[in-house]
């Protein structure tokens, strides 16, 4: 490994402590590489709000289902440490397996409870429980940083983590970023290096979907939802595993107010998720 001038790499438990002491405001942001935009832009956020910045990169194989595409999912450390230099990182966390597992798969995990049962939770039934669990795990070797840094493209992630700190006090402030998008829409995903030409030029009906039933917003949620299947029912190839609207937590969609509609396919051997924000049934919301 031959990292970039001017950060610390650091691999082990003592050699992130070290890198860490004495520092101040620490802003944290956890990857599992393959560094996109929308990563920078956690960084960038980061960079902003906080004096030391620390990006971690560790590909977690508990959040992955036997089938799922562990194997498949991109890596790209070289270019993931020029990233993160780039933007602005102070250390970056790297460590292997049994550093963030020494005893194998953890005997005591975190269970994301019935919000981690719904959407996403309802086809990856073990997801969440090893994402929460890795979270917990990063954020207390990185010594409870001030502030955790999440894209709002795993919306359902995002929501979970929140109330994970919540509930059992970890006392870090986890920060919401807007997604970032293609041109064409199609929002940004370390995934998307596996679409196909073809299935590439498909993908972005997701976000259409998506715009059309923004646009219907202040006719209700039957609109909307309406509104988005009719642009996803006409995509050749694009097998839909969800479509909902639901409230900003995760809870009922409200009559009139902000919501969040989300939807999940897949197309090819991709699996692709998306959500935007919406106003139901009344003026812009704030």
């Amino acid at each position: 490994m031959t990292p970039p001038a001017g950060f610390t790499v650091a691999t082990t438990r003592a050699e992130v402590a070290a890198a860490l002491a004495g520092r101040s405001a620490v802003g944290a942001v956890l990857t599992m590489g393959a560094l996109h935009d929308g990563h920078r832009a956690l960084i960038r956020s980061a960079r902003q709000r906080c004096d030391t910045v620390v990006v971690s990169i560790f590909l977690n194989p508990t959040q992955f289902a036997a089938g799922e595409d562990l194997d498949r999912y991109p890596r790209s450390f070289e270019g993931d440490l020029t990233a993160c230099r780039e933007e602005g990182a102070d250390v970056v966390f790297a460590p292997v397996l049994d550093v963030v597992y020494p005893d194998g798969y953890p005997s005591v995990t975190v269970d994301p409870g019935q919000l981690g049962r719904i959407l996403d939770g309802e086809f990856r039934p073990t997801h969440f429980g090893g994402v929460l669990t890795v979270v917990a795990k990063l954020l207390h070797l990185l010594g409870l940083p001030a502030a955790s840094f999440f894209g709002e493209k795993d919306y359902q992630q995002l929501v979970l983590v929140r109330r994970m700190v919540r509930d059992l006090d970890f006392g870090v402030d986890i920060v919401g970023v807007p997604l970032l998008r293609e041109p064409d829409g199609l929002a940004l995903s370390s995934r998307n290096r596996n679409l196909s030409v073809a299935d590439r030029a498909i993908a972005p009906a997701l976000y259409r979907a998506l715009a059309a039933g923004q646009r219907v917003a202040g006719s209700g949620e039957l609109a909307v939802l309406e509104a988005a299947g009719a642009v996803l029912v006409a995509v050749p190839g694009l097998t839909l595993e969800y479509l909902r609207l639901t409230g900003p937590d995760l809870g009922p969609a409200p009559a009139v107010g902000p919501a969040r509609l989300m939807v999940a396919a897949r197309l090819g051997t991709a699996r692709l998720i998306d959500n935007v924000a919406v106003c139901l049934g009344g003026p812009p919301c704030s």
